[in-house]
């Protein structure tokens, strides 16, 4: 069977459970769903109830954004199991946005449409999806215009709200599934966004969205409603007769109350939750029900509620609403049970290649590093300044002893622990993108192999190379070390492998902990690690045998060593400019314990690439176990 317009979405006898219990003491469980049954046919479906009624573990899980622990039940579209790659055929537009904001609305539309619309479709055709896309999102007028970030002025919160609803759209998805969506937006807004979903349903599509508190005027343009109580369905069936069904079980909505607010009133009254009314010991004086109930609901109408207290389950369990929902879901497994399959789809997780993906996502990237002023100009800026005030302190150092060694030895060391502190900036890279990305490899824009390939080349290239090409031309010469081409290149190339491994360690941290303040402290503390360690402020030699091991997994101790035998091999230093009592650089290497043997050089190279490796494959592992569903 093949999936077209008119897609009903059916959930059978659902329950979902979680584990609350602590890592050391499992089988703690609360139950976050109670035999749900739903159907959901072409239209603008919303589930409602009030915080922590489930609603929208229920939506994940109708969207296959859960994980399959703890779920029980069936959850089928048209009659078939849901295909396993459903993704590729549904659109999914979480809470919170995520877009790239330094890219126009028409870009941002157009990178969802250059990974998620198959090889098949031409460029010309993509371009023209997108076109579409903004004019039934009603976004002409801002096509063009950035969305925006704290440092660039984008638009206003309902047309970036309508762009994610754009990037699921382009695709031309028959389910489209929203958390909701009016979250952050005024009430103008939000109807403006809400009937522009409207207008897309009628076109064949289902919209399922999950909703706290609709004003009145939203709440007409529903299709189907089903409200949930702490897990369980008090009502499901249209919106247009969920106030007469209420009037029928005593609880009348009065004339000028929003249904929707009047719904969740009924619902936080007659559940255990529901507010009571407490005494003042002192004063033996009611405290004011008002102050314990939502802003808005009058206390004379929740006297009424008072007084027509009932049990919504089971009032909704003996309507007629609860029996025809029924039939349709038995018609529906029965549908299934005859004729068991999954829906027809292309045979491919994934709508564009590796190398397509690969491309878009840094292209996205370039362009998002070129309009991040801030990300682009400050690392060379710093890098230059630093560079300047330290050559300056450092100015053409001579070969006297020992002051001409010392400030050699100085020098190098500080240029390493610049190069790995000065990549603390690459923790954000992760942090501030670890909502798109989490939102993006799910919804199946791209592989997770094709995403961390993009962001290294287009971070440790443009980000990390540049400052520190800056950084070493001008330190190295004001300085006055060795004036030959092999040595100051020798001297850049071991930076920027410093460079990659610095930015590699923060990348692993980023991914590991997804915290800024907390991955702040895990950098720190490496990095003094690895500054003990280094064979400078403490001879490697009077380290306990117990702790020297630690200075192999020091980056810095292989940039110094590096460095040094770079410069001191071949020079002879003087005390006082007298020849008869010099040190050959030989010696003073041989004094911090550093060997001068040419594979001595070149195996603090080789050392600090197989750090390098090992960090970035552990930071791809890690990316892979990052949890893409709830």
């Amino acid at each position: 069977m093949s999936l077209h317009q008119g897609t009903t979405i059916s959930c059978h006898n659902l329950q979902y459970t979680v584990d609350i219990g602590q890592k050391c003491k499992k089988g703690q469980e609360k139950v976050i769903l109670k035999g749900i049954t739903g159907v959901f046919e072409c239209g603008m479906n919303a589930i409602l109830g009030p915080t922590g009624s489930g609603k929208t573990s229920l939506l994940d899980i109708l969207a296959g954004r859960k994980e399959k622990e703890g779920v029980r039940g069936e959850v089928l579209i048209n009659g078939n199991d849901i295909p396993r790659n459903f993704k590729c055929c549904s659109g999914y537009v979480v809470q919170d946005d995520v877009v790239m904001g330094t890219l126009t609305v028409r870009e941002n539309l157009a990178f969802s449409a250059a990974l998620r619309l198959p090889s098949t479709v031409s460029q010309k055709e993509k371009k023209e999806r997108v076109d579409e896309t903004i004019t039934e999102l009603g976004l002409e007028d801002c096509k063009d215009t950035k969305v925006g970030t704290m440092f660039i002025r984008g638009v206003s919160g309902g047309e970036r709200k309508r762009t994610n609803i754009g990037m699921e759209l382009v695709i031309g998805p028959t389910v489209l599934f929203l958390d909701e969506p009016t979250t952050g937006l005024d009430a103008n807004t939000a109807y403006t966004v809400m009937s522009r979903l409207a207008v897309l349903s009628k076109r064949g599509r289902a919209i399922i969205f999950s909703i706290h508190q609709p004003r009145f005027t939203i709440f007409q343009l529903f299709d189907t409603l089903h409200l949930l109580s702490k897990g369980e369905t008090v009502y499901h069936g249209s919106a247009d007769d969920s106030i007469d069904y209420f009037s029928s079980i005593g609880l009348e909505c009065e004339a000028h109350n929003n249904p929707p607010d009047f719904f969740l009133d009924v619902i936080i009254k007659n559940s255990s939750t529901a507010p009571s009314i407490e005494r003042d010991p002192e004063s033996h004086s009611s405290v004011k029900l008002e102050s314990k109930l939502e802003e808005g609901v009058a206390t004379t109408e929740m006297n009424n509620m008072n007084a027509n207290t009932v049990d919504l389950t089971k009032s909704y369990k003996s309507s007629r609403f609860y029996h025809e929902v029924e039939a349709k879901a038995a018609e529906i497994i029965k549908l299934h049970d005859n004729n068991p399959g999954t829906i027809a789809l292309p045979d491919y997780d994934y709508a564009s290649g590796f190398f397509t993906q690969v491309s878009v996502v840094a292209k996205r990237a370039a362009i998002n590093y070129r309009r991040s002023i801030q990300v682009s100009v400050v690392p060379l800026v710093m890098g230059s300044f630093i560079a300047l005030i330290m050559g300056m302190v450092y100015f053409q150092v001579d070969t006297s002893y020992p002051a001409g060694t010392q400030n050699r030895t100085g020098a190098f060391f500080f240029a390493s622990i610049f190069m790995v502190f000065s990549n603390i900036s690459a923790l954000e890279l992760f942090v501030d993108e670890r909502k798109i990305y989490i939102h993006e490899s799910s919804s199946g824009f791209y592989r997770t192999s094709s995403y961390f390939i993009s962001k290294v080349l287009c971070d440790l290239v443009p980000m990390r190379v540049l400052p520190t090409l800056v950084f070493a031309a001008i330190y190295y010469w004001m300085i006055g070390f060795r004036a030959e081409a092999g040595a100051f290149f020798i001297f850049l190339l071991t930076l920027i492998l410093v460079t990659f491994c610095g930015t590699a360690l923060v990348f692993l941290i980023s991914i590991k902990v997804g915290i800024v303040s907390v991955g702040l402290s895990l950098v720190a503390a490496s990095n003094i690690i690895m500054f003990v360690f280094a064979g400078v402020v403490v001879n490697t030699s009077s380290i306990p045998d117990w702790l020297e091991w630690v200075k192999y997994f020091s980056i810095i101790r292989y940039s110094v060593n590096a460095l040094s035998i770079n410069e001191f091999k071949g020079l002879t230093f003087c005390r006082n400019n007298r020849t008869d009592s010099c040190i050959t650089g030989e010696e003073y290497l041989s004094d911090l314990d550093v060997s001068i043997s040419d594979w001595d050089l070149w195996q603090n190279h080789v050392a600090l690439s197989c750090i390098m490796i090992i960090l970035f494959a552990l930071s791809y592992i890690f990316l892979l176990r990052v949890p893409k569903h709830k």
